[in-house]
């Protein structure tokens, strides 16, 4: 009988909490920001940052988890969060114009001046560099001081929160979820009425959803999406290791080596921590992780340095180990590597040996691999799936019409080369440039015509990046003798052409778009330095092929050598 009269307590409960919200007055508003994380937040500063929208809008942002939790987040000067962002040279100018970047405490912060990539299998490798940009050197840009800077994603969170609150007319509304949304029932169309879970409506002229991958405003929408989970999982960690020598470069370079099981990356926080992002396989991820936390920094050291039949042989000891109930020691381990290391004649002296001495004078080799770790900050060390999603269009329409995505609403890729947030960034710029356009143009803000530049202007950008990633994953995850061959040679060709490499990191963000040049001129100077290239080839392909090992590496010698035998038949 009491069970009764509780769910009859229940259900009026509820039918009075949904009278409730059909009844509740809808607060007017222009804009309606859904989530509250970097890229909801960016979206409200950008726009409360320009006089003109800040004026004539009325914005609110809803975020259901509590965000003094964010405003208050503190952590000792030699600890760190294990969830990190690259923030490029571009985002971060973007974040400097709308005034965000002046609260991010930069002392938390790292520059990346260059980075250093390889094949775990053939190690043939790349470099990028802060040089390397002098090839599209824009007259009165300047060199390039950093190629992008590493953050704490809270620490840019919590900077864009305190931009917000520090004379913004945006209304926060934290704590509150958003139980449903509707469409409003009038003639011509009406706009969305976003029902809280506390009773009050949001009347929404613009609806924009940076509400994550499981969007309700996507939902809404019924904008459909497609993607796939990939068969890896991301383990993430704050790692401590020793200073850099007086004789080496400091901790400034960012290391990423691409194993079969996926790629593994070192980025460096300050001189003596690091963040580590290691994709790799879910039950490999969680025998890691339930391992000593000895056996897991053993296991980082070894994954930048053993070869990779080393390594997958301590994979399988690992989960056997797992698997029998009885986990591997750390001791057990070291003896394994130590054995390994023998086997494959690596000096005690390299810096490829676990067992090197991190003080004195430092190996020849030393500035070719990350720094030995000593350990893990306690609780850092976690993981998640991975996958990549891209909505199939990110304006609404029809019953779905005056919304728009941003962010993880909109996309979702994989980590392996930093871009995630950048992507997101890059949305809100554009989002919040074709509101301003429209304002002052006397336009509806909520209107496809409106919000179609938008669109365009990020949807192909982002799809290049998403596949690209996703086929870096696929190639490298390849083991097969010639997709490695060809694979290696195109790393090493790649390596030696400058031009090149400077292209890409201009598309990557190293440069804020108004110190870029123009779509044009990069394209006349990409074509002139490939011709140039060329003709150096034809004429001389002899001397070069003779070089080549020299230049770059075995491959290329190989690759010319057909090139010669083909020209003498």
């Amino acid at each position: 009988m009491l069970a009764n009269v509780l769910r009859q307590n229940v259900r009026r409960a509820h039918l009075l909490r949904t009278r409730c919200l059909s009844t509740a007055v809808p607060q007017e508003s222009d804009v309606v920001i859904v989530g509250g994380g970097p890229a909801g937040l960016a979206l409200a500063g950008a726009l409360s940052s320009k006089h003109g929208i800040r004026d004539a809008l009325k914005i609110v942002l809803v975020e259901a988890g509590d965000l003094d939790k964010v405003g208050n987040w503190a952590l000792a000067a030699d600890t760190f969060s294990n969830r990190v962002s690259s923030i490029t040279n571009a985002s971060q100018s973007f974040l400097q114009e709308i005034g965000a970047w002046a609260h991010v405490d930069e002392g938390r912060t790292c520059p990346i001046e260059e980075m250093q990539i390889w094949d775990g299998l053939s190690d043939a490798r790349i470099t990028f560099s802060t040089q390397d940009d002098g090839a599209w050197e824009v007259p009165g840009s300047g060199r390039l001081s950093q190629m992008a800077r590493l953050t704490e994603n809270l620490n840019l969170q919590r900077a864009l929160l305190r931009q917000l609150r520090s004379g913004s007319a945006v209304e926060v509304m934290d704590k509150v979820k958003v139980a449903s949304i509707q469409r409003e029932e009038r003639e011509g169309g009406g706009w969305p009425l976003v029902h809280l879970s506390d009773g009050r409506v949001l009347r929404a002229r613009l609806l924009v959803g940076a509400d994550g991958f499981n969007s309700p405003v996507r939902a809404y929408a019924n904008i459909q999406s497609y993607g796939w989970a990939y068969d890896t999982t991301a383990i993430v960690a704050t790692l401590s290791h020793s200073p850099r020598t007086v004789l080496q470069a400091p901790n400034t370079v960012a290391y990423q080596r691409f194993l079969p099981t996926g790629p593994i990356a070192f980025l460096p926080l300050s001189a003596t921590a690091s963040s580590m992002v290691w994709s790799t396989k879910p039950h490999l991820a969680k025998a890691l992780l339930s391992s000593d936390p000895a056996v897991l920094t053993s296991m980082i050291n070894a994954a930048f340095r053993l070869p990779e039949v080393s390594l997958r042989y301590l994979h399988d000891i690992i989960l056997d180990a797992a698997n029998s109930g009885a986990p591997l020691s750390s001791q057990q381990l070291q003896q394994e590597i130590a054995w390994r290391e023998r086997s494959h004649s690596i000096d005690s002296r390299s810096a490829y040996s676990l067992s090197t001495n991190a003080a004195g004078v430092p190996p020849a080799d030393a500035d070719t691999l990350p720094p030995l770790v000593t350990s893990i900050q306690p609780g850092t060390a976690a993981s998640f799936p991975l996958r990549l999603n891209h909505a199939d269009e990110y304006i609404g329409d029809g019953a779905g019409a005056r919304t728009v995505l941003v962010g993880d609403a909109a996309h979702t890729i994989h980590p392996l080369a930093g871009q995630g947030l950048n992507m997101g960034l890059g949305d809100v710029e554009a989002l919040s440039g074709c509101i301003q356009r429209t304002l002052l143009a006397g336009g509806d803000i909520g209107s496809r015509t409106a919000l179609l530049p938008y669109a365009r202007e990020r949807y192909f950008e982002n799809h290049k990046i998403m596949a690209a990633c996703d086929k870096l994953h696929k190639l490298y995850a390849a083991t097969a003798e010639p997709v490695v061959w060809a694979r290696s040679v195109g790393v090493e060709v790649l390596n030696e052409l400058d031009s090149v490499k400077a292209a890409m990191m201009l598309s990557a963000g190293s440069r804020p778009s108004r110190t870029r040049p123009s779509g044009a001129q990069l394209g006349a100077n990409l074509a002139a330095s490939g011709l140039e290239s060329l003709a150096r080839g034809v004429s001389g392909v002899r001397t070069l092929t003779e070089g080549a090992a020299n230049l770059a590496g075995s491959g290329i010698q190989r690759l010319l050598q057909i090139v010669v035998d083909s020209q003498r038949r």
